[in-house]
């Protein structure tokens, strides 16, 4: 399983603020094949440049990817680097900006084969003291995620941070040049360096090579302790992470769902936003860590950085309407685009799956059959209800959507609010759509909108005597 993503229909959500340091992050890709004549370096025959918001700003594009509104807080100045951030911020994401005396930051890298070679910075300037649509913003948030990248944005507005931990979730990802989390803080996501280094002496409570997940845990609690944080997730990399609080001795170890060699350049920050939206959607520590872990995981697995579209390529008609109440997630949109990239097959499925049973499952893994991955599209619960009548769904649209989730036939899971799914299909524009039942295929109003690219609808059995009303009517005679 690659991985499962979902997204909500639950309405209007009060908006993220993401504050931090943007960098504008510029790959020079190519390949390696020789080295140079005067000295021993690798020669990159150069490919393709690409550039993108950074730091707090890839962080914001993250968190945007589910249809979330979010408010990017950052400090920029009148130079090309600030005005080209500006230009590629995707739509779902707001500025409200901080002053900036000097330039903004640029981190270079060279990539040879996907594999970085060599990184130089350039530029820097100091944010300067918040405005009225800074100090809104924060009054407004539903939750806020601090990107720290060391250069001063989260410190300039440290006092409205301070204010907002008592309100609403803050997600803090810390930074070795930054300031020590706010108290209140109700996650902290340091990565195993960090913590280390944050602990100081204290960093080896086991010994100097104890990398054990109750080492890190024991860091992890040292530090909520020390930030008077709620909560710690100290990030293990492609092993996963460990969640812990302070002055408690039950921590919590999340693996990753699978191990990638890929680029994990960014998986911190799609980590941190992960969990920042979960925490904003009244989800607890846990519900975040588990998340985030999973969603990191398949942000590298599909192959990071490389495999997001290039930002000056966007475009209004491929992003997703305002109005839609259940874009696929960013994990979807990922998945969509890795495989696409090396000439796979997108299959989708749909249906409510209320009681998951054996002609669900039999369903699922006969469609992922057809293709290269499986992106499943299920009714909300109000468009269960609209369809099935009252008393319907049995189980609440998270639980279907984590059930499903948890197949390994799955690779993500996307929810939509309509009765049919053909709105979602349009944004999703997948090669083969699938369904289960005794339809036929001219009876589905689906199969006209995949028409429209050339997609392909396909009806595949349930196994016989197997139904969701079925299990519920034999559950209420045992009970009567």
């Amino acid at each position: 399983m690659t991985g499962a993503a979902s997204a909500s229909a639950s309405g209007a959500r009060r908006p993220i603020v993401v504050v931090g340091d943007v960098l504008l992050d510029r790959d020079v890709e190519g390949d390696a094949t020789r080295l140079a004549p005067d000295a021993p370096v690798p020669v990159v025959e150069v490919a393709a440049e690409r550039r993108r918001p950074g730091g707090a700003g890839l962080a914001a594009a993250l968190a945007a990817r589910d249809g979330r509104a979010v408010v990017l807080v950052a400090a920029l100045g009148g130079d090309e680097a600030s005005a080209a951030v500006r230009a590629m911020l995707p739509p779902g994401v707001r500025l409200a900006e901080l002053p900036l005396d000097g330039s903004l930051p640029v981190k270079s890298r060279v990539l040879a084969g996907g594999r970085p070679v060599v990184r130089f910075d350039s530029g820097g300037g100091t944010p300067g003291p918040p405005g009225p649509a800074v100090r809104e913003a924060l009054r407004s948030a539903g939750a806020v995620l601090v990107a720290d990248y060391g250069q001063g944005a989260a410190a300039a507005v440290r006092e409205l941070l301070a204010e907002a931990a008592r309100r609403v979730p803050v997600v803090w990802d810390p930074h070795p040049r930054g300031l020590p989390p706010v108290p209140g803080a109700r996650l902290v996501t340091p990565n195993e360096r960090e913590a280390r280094m944050f602990c100081g002496p204290d960093a080896r409570p086991h010994g100097e090579d104890d990398d054990s997940p109750h080492a890190h845990s024991r860091r992890g609690a040292l530090l909520a302790e020390r930030w008077r944080a709620a909560s710690v997730a100290v990030t293990l990399g492609g092993r996963g992470a460990v969640l812990a609080r302070a002055n408690c001795d039950d921590p919590l170890y999340v693996p990753a769902v699978a191990g990638h060699d890929g680029d994990p350049c960014g998986a911190g920050d799609c980590f941190a936003a992960t969990a920042a939206g979960v925490l904003a959607d009244g989800g607890l520590p846990s519900d975040a860590v588990g998340r985030a872990t999973e969603a990191a995981t398949c942000f590298v697995g599909a192959g990071g950085l490389a495999s997001l579209a290039p930002w000056r390529d966007r475009s209004p008609a491929s992003a997703p309407a305002a109005s839609a109440p259940a874009a696929p997630t960013g994990d979807a949109r990922t998945l969509i685009e890795a495989v696409r990239s090396r000439g796979g097959t997108v299959v989708a499925a749909g249906g409510c799956f209320d009681l998951l049973h054996a002609g669900h499952v039999q369903f699922l893994e006969d469609a992922r059959r057809t293709g290269d991955c499986l992106i499943v599209c299920v009714n909300s619960d109000a468009s269960v209800r609209r369809l099935k009548g009252r008393g319907r769904p049995f189980n609440t649209a998270a639980d279907r959507l984590r059930v499903l989730s948890g197949l390994g036939c799955v690779d993500a899971v996307v929810e939509f609010d309509e009765d049919t799914p053909e709105a979602l299909l349009r944004r999703l524009r997948p090669d083969v759509w699938v369904k289960g039942g005794d339809y036929s295929v001219r009876d589905l109003p689906e199969a006209a909108a995949l028409r429209e690219w050339g997609g392909q609808t396909l009806v595949l059995p349930y196994l016989d005597g197997r139904s969701t009303t079925e299990l519920a009517r034999r559950a209420a005679s045992m009970t009567s």
